[in-house]
């Protein structure tokens, strides 16, 4: 039965909408058959609806002989040839005979270009992967990571940043984003440097940004041949999401033989050469990070969280491969070792968006305008780097231009682009949406709430039922109905159009719904945890939707809002004052809804009693999670941002990899920091390469033959991420006080955008550059902004061994400086004709500095002579140093050293 079925599905999935239209009707009036299926079930039946009624109905032989007759009569012999053949194919190699590892290679591919040509659209729509897919930003990720006391250099094809010699002008080589073409695939697991094989790749990306559709079309291009020749036998796409709603206990085996043709794969001749497998675990963020009990047996019947978390764990197959895809980097297993190559997908390239643009509008007029309106946006540009929001503004704008609209200010976070979206979905000609839309829009967004609580992604018929959903109009616009093959019936599940906008309504549902209404309140949200990768996004939307901003929007898009809504904002606003000062008690909200949630509490806090034993051991410092910055970003409200952030005198980053939209989120932040703040970034990255382009075929051969050498060599200069936080901190209304940064590998580019804000900057008065790799024209720049009249650094700290000259050159210009009292240079090799300057800089009567830190470094005899001699000339001058006096050197905290 399943293999006949598998090969009717496979004819008639050839078909176009027409030919399958034309079949459908043949196949009612289908002569000599005796009986036929009714009308009524084959009339908007599609393709996977027809193949399990045929064989249903008629049984599998004689669905085979119907099948391939109506497709004769249908005009489309072609396929019916086909069909033909690979039946007589089967027959010859026998139904139930087991075959060998080698024939069946093929019959696996072949299954698996079948199952994957097409994927369906938002719309319900099937397409082929081919036309479907566009390419995507992938970079690599080379930084170091420390997991169970063992340190990794996490790279993909890509060495570790060159230490910075001292007086070289050197920058550190980053990484290239390349557009995820078949070679960008196919170095995902090659070798690193020291040719140490990766067994683990992780394509980490937010919701949205089309990780997912990567990893198909990676499965795809490999069933073609075109990845992995050689390396893989057998690919195997593993749903975690989907796997986990699985009730029954299944092996891994068992799952398994659902991605294969038949029942009668030879299973375990194929797992007893895991190197030769790979396997796809998409949304492997999805899985608990302690799974009790990993099973170590293919064959042994267990749970699927257990079976996808001994995978993962390499209790199951360690010699297998590996791809994961993620919103955040998958949580160590416990015990194992843990050292995926990361990469990162970035979404849509400027050509790219562009290019979705016309494809979507198909009218090139229409296309030109919508991405003209786009382009002049900066915000809004920037978010259709992501495939989901980028078709979501072009949805929005396609009806806001039918209406002779644009998207104005609404469209420039996130949030306000799917709220903009949920509201020209709902409304109607004359205005708003009706109240009956308004109270089932509520109710679907409870039961997208119940979903993003529960971790649930399909709801069944009985979900929508309970809240009286089947049928309704919201329903029919945002959930897409999947039929799933059961044990006794065809059964039917939902799904939202977007993961990410099953979260964004799940937010949207605590201002919809009415105060006291008995469901869980804010308080299930926002724990400790609410910052957790599978809660994360909806706390974000949670944020933009409690703005004032976005408040007016739902008012005047959805005519709802009211004290409901600040009560939601104040519950916010708590908590996040809350998660900014470390507080680890529960928060106003948690405490108004424990009664409500008191059984989701229970389960909750034995999930946050691991992570803690996760975190001790991470070497992570406390601090203000970027994850927050994000959720304060989303408000786009500076006196929220600025409520936070007073109970946070210091926001502490710890190597974090910035992206663009990760520097454009801190930027904003601190330009709407309150005064006394304090800033520090340690051990992060902030250089940038532009994206990696293909060379056009006439540029690759002069390059080939010599020709135009120079102009084909020349690079492109590294873009400085710092610059937003850079002009942030230049922003009169910014009361960032102190900057600290360290082991951040800052090129020239950055000390250029760091100057500019240190010669303006109207609050800062305290700068620490401490082991930060800067060349000689990179300090040279940085000490020429402390000449500047708008400088008002009063505390300097400069820890960089070498670099003389520029040391220098940095205590020459000291006495410019118009504000500086206090220097310390406890990190730097001090020469003796360094120190005499020093001392002749002190002597002067119009010099300023009033502290001076020298650190514990060896002194010569003569340095030490001047010392003493310039602090007897100037009785209130205080230098620190172990031998001067056998003074012990103070404490090296960034506060009291100076």
């Amino acid at each position: 039965m399943a293999a006949a079925r598998e090969l009717v599905l496979a004819a008639l999935e050839e078909l176009s909408q027409e030919q399958l239209k034309r079949f459908r009707h043949k196949l009612r009036n289908l002569p000599g058959q005796g009986r036929t299926i009714p009308w009524g079930r084959l009339e908007r039946a599609d393709a996977l609806d027809l193949a399990e009624q045929l064989t249903q109905f008629y049984g599998p032989e004689p669905a085979l002989d119907v099948t391939r007759k109506a497709l004769k009569r249908a005009d489309v012999r072609d396929v019916a040839a086909r069909l033909k053949e690979q039946r007589l194919q089967r027959e010859r190699l026998g139904w139930g005979t087991p075959l060998s590892v080698s024939e069946y290679k093929k019959l696996f591919r072949e299954h698996v270009l079948r199952e994957h040509a097409k994927v369906r659209e938002r719309n319900a729509r099937s397409v082929k992967i081919t036309k479907r897919f566009t390419k995507l930003l992938i970079a690599p990720e080379v930084e170091l990571d420390t997991v169970l006391g063992l340190d990794f250099e996490l790279g993909l094809d890509a060495a570790p940043w060159p230490d910075a010699t001292p007086g070289a002008d050197t920058e550190p080589q980053a990484e290239r984003a390349r557009r995820s073409d078949t070679h960008t695939f196919d170095r995902l697991f090659r070798p690193d440097p020291d040719g140490r094989q990766k067994l683990t790749v992780v394509l980490q990306g937010p919701a949205g940004i089309g990780k997912t559709m990567a990893a198909r079309k990676i499965l795809y291009d490999w069933a073609a041949g075109k990845l992995y020749r050689g390396q893989v036998d057998f690919a195997f796409f593993l749903p975690c999401r989907e796997l986990l709603d699985r009730p029954e206990a299944c092996s891994l085996a068992d799952l398994l033989l659902d991605g294969c043709p038949d029942r009668r794969a030879p299973l375990r001749a194929m797992l007893a050469r895991p190197e030769r497998l790979l396997f796809i675990l998409d949304g492997a963020d999805e899985l608990p990070a302690h799974a009790p009990g990993p099973c170590a047996d293919p064959f042994q019947p267990a749970g699927p969280e257990r079976v996808l978390a001994a995978l993962l764990g390499r209790a199951l197959l360690p010699g297998a491969r590996l791809l994961l895809t993620a919103r955040a980097r998958p949580a160590p297993p416990r015990g194992r070792l843990w050292a995926p190559q990361c990469a990162e997908v970035r979404g849509f390239s400027h050509k790219d968006r562009k290019k979705f643009f016309y494809k979507f509008f198909q009218d090139e007029a229409r296309a030109a305008r919508a991405y003209r309106l786009v382009k002049e946006d900066a915000p809004l540009l920037s978010l259709c780097s992501v495939p989901f929001v980028c078709w979501l503004v072009c949805t929005v704008l396609r009806q806001q231009l039918d209406g002779g609209r644009g998207l104005g200010r609404a469209g420039r976070t996130t949030t306000s682009l799917y709220l903009l979206f949920t509201a020209s979905m709902l409304g109607e000609p004359g205005g708003g949406p009706r109240p009956q839309v308004l109270s089932e829009l509520l109710r679907l967004s409870l039961l997208a709430r119940q979903g993003v609580l529960g971790r649930q992604l399909r709801f069944s018929e009985a979900d929508l039922a309970q809240l009286q959903l089947g049928g309704s109009r919201v329903q029919a616009l945002f959930l897409g109905r999947k039929e799933l093959p059961g044990v006794l019936d065809t059964q039917v599940a939902y799904q939202f159009l977007d993961p990410s906008f099953q979260e964004f309504l799940a937010a949207l549902s605590f201002l919809l719904e009415e105060p006291g209404a008995g469901g869980p309140g804010v308080g299930a949200l926002l724990r400790a945890d609410a910052l957790r990768p599978h809660l994360a996004l909806t706390t974000r939307f949670l944020f933009g939707l409690v703005s004032a901003e976005r408040a007016r929007d739902m008012q005047r898009l959805l005519g709802v809002g009211g004290p409901g809504s600040e009560r939601v904002r104040q519950q916010v606003l708590a908590w996040a004052q809350g998660v900014g000062a470390g507080e680890a008690g529960r928060t106003p909200a948690e405490a108004e809804d424990a009664d409500l949630d008191a059984d989701l509490d229970e389960d909750l806090d034995e999930d946050e009693d691991e992570d803690k034993e996760d975190q001790a051991g991470s070497g992570e410092p406390p601090g203000c999670p970027l994850e927050l910055l994000h959720c304060l970003y989303e408000t786009q409200e500076a006196a929220f941002v600025r409520q936070v952030l007073t109970g946070l005198p210091e926001l502490a980053l710890r190597r974090v990899r910035f992206s663009h939209t990760d520097m454009a989120v801190l930027a904003h932040c601190v330009r709407c920091c309150p005064a006394g703040q304090a800033l520090r970034l340690d051990s992060c990255r902030l250089a940038m390469a532009p994206e990696k382009k293909k060379k056009g075929l006439v540029k690759r051969l002069q390059g080939g033959l010599g020709g135009s050498p120079a102009r084909s060599s020349k690079k492109k200069p590294l873009v400085s991420l710092l610059r937003p936080l850079c002009e942030a901190m230049a922003d009169r209304q910014c009361g960032l006080s102190s900057l600290m940064l360290s082991g951040c590998k800052m090129p020239d580019t950055v000390c250029r955008d760091l100057a500019e804000a240190v010669s303006r900057a109207p609050s800062l008065t305290e700068l620490a550059l401490l082991h930060n790799g800067l060349s000689e024209a990179g300090l040279r720049v940085l000490s020429e902004s402390l000449t500047q009249p708008g400088c008002r650094v009063r505390t300097l700290r400069v820890q960089q061994p070498g670099l003389q000259g520029p040391l220098q050159r940095l205590v020459s210009m000291l006495r410019l400086s118009p504000a500086l009292t206090a220097l310390d240079l406890g990190g730097c090799q001090l020469s003796g004709s360094l120190v005499s300057s020093l001392c002749a800089l002190l002597r002067d009567p119009g010099c300023s500095l009033l502290t001076l830190s020298l650190g514990s470094g060896e002194l010569s005899e003569q340095s030490l002579r001047e010392l003493r001699a310039v602090r007897t000339a100037r009785p209130g001058l205080v230098i620190t140093h172990p031998e001067l006096d056998g003074q012990q050197e103070p404490s090296t905290g960034y506060g009291s050293v100076l």
